[in-house]
């Protein structure tokens, strides 16, 4: 290229590095998992609802977790246009993503993106998956105080193809978290559509992830992060100096976002997998609903009693008494003790 590339400052603290070691520990404790096939499916749906919830609430979308679930479902939800269909487009773009993470990275892909994530959105068709033509600016909604001035329109497919092409050279083999939080700030920076930039950036930060090989699962929700507590996601944001361009304290605030995400998982991944010994066997059974509970519930209290799983259920004893005998003939739990003190356990 004739252009100065782009080239990301930033500073490997101590922080960070406890971050990333830390992730790295928990990633693959949980890809070696042995979780029953229809856990994987309900954890990873967990997330992709987290994820398209959160991503939109951050923008002003009003819908709750539970009626962006309903909408997920095909349910019919009350709600305005524009926020029904900004919750199932991001879904759409997460759905899709390991079709996406086989294309190639480049401008189209990034447009592409932007146009499914802004279909029947904006004013005008025309702008979905469109660079903007105009300058514009990022402002406080209430003292109307221009916080950031992204780059004029003319350079904006110039900054892209920059981007793109330091994602495609990796002469250095980079930290996927890292190089997925860089991405992230720099789409941000650049502001290179009319509206839907801050999706589009975290729609990217996780197609990266996900390219690299990192949540090969897609089991954690790290946009749930940035929704709980916005503040601290816009100022980490703006941590980052216009003239020096430092990510280092946007990269401390992303890793440890991403670390608290996937530890989340991890204990809920441990929670449904105790015995690591058991992987080859478990990973065959599929467990129903009712199932899953006593197995979870045995897992976090080390046992469980006949009148607890009717209350957990909310069945009637005998079912109870059924319930748990599928389980004890399919091996996955045991019983214990004699009498009153009769319990079950793990297998």
């Amino acid at each position: 290229m004739n252009q100065k590339p782009f080239n990301p400052v930033y500073l490997i603290t101590n922080k960070m590095l406890h971050h990333l070691t830390t992730i790295a520990a928990s990633v693959v404790a949980v890809e070696n998992a042995p979780l029953i096939p229809k856990w994987e499916v309900s954890i990873r749906r967990d997330a992709l609802l987290r994820n398209a919830h959160a991503s939109t609430a951050i923008e002003g979308n009003p819908l709750s977790f539970e009626e962006v679930s309903e909408l997920a479902d095909g349910k019919l939800v009350m709600i305005h246009r524009k926020a029904r269909d900004e919750v199932l487009n991001y879904l759409t773009v997460l759905e899709i993503m390991p079709n996406l993470a086989r294309k190639s990275i480049n401008s189209d892909l990034v447009l592409n993106i932007h146009s499914r994530l802004m279909n029947s959105i904006l004013p005008s068709d025309e702008l979905c998956g469109q660079f903007r033509h105009e300058g514009v600016v990022v402002g406080n909604s209430i003292t109307h105080e221009v916080i950031f001035r992204p780059p004029k329109a003319k350079n904006v497919p110039r900054l892209i193809e920059k981007l793109i092409y330091w994602i495609n050279t990796r002469e250095n083999v980079r930290n996927p978290v890292l190089e997925a939080g860089i991405v992230h700030y720099e789409i941000v920076r650049i502001h290179p559509f009319i509206d839907g930039n801050g999706r589009t950036a975290r729609a990217m930060a996780s197609l990266i992830l996900y390219k690299r090989g990192f949540d090969s699962k897609r089991f954690f929700a790290l946009d749930d992060y940035y929704d709980n507590d916005r503040k601290a996601y816009y100022d980490a944001l703006n941590t980052v100096d216009p003239q020096s361009c430092d990510l280092t304290k946007w990269l401390e605030y992303f890793t440890e976002g991403v670390m608290i995400q996937i530890e989340r998982v991890k204990k809920k991944v441990f929670g449904l997998s105790p015995d690591f010994q058991k992987k080859e066997r478990f990973g065959q059974i599929a467990l129903d609903e009712r199932q899953m509970k006593i197995v979870e519930y045995i897992n976090q209290n080390r046992k469980i009693t006949n009148r607890e799983i009717q209350k957990i259920l909310d069945v009637a004893p005998r079912t109870a008494v059924n319930i748990i005998g599928e389980l004890v003939d399919l091996n996955v739990v045991k019983t214990e003790g004699k009498g009153r003190g009769l319990h079950y356990v793990i297998s």
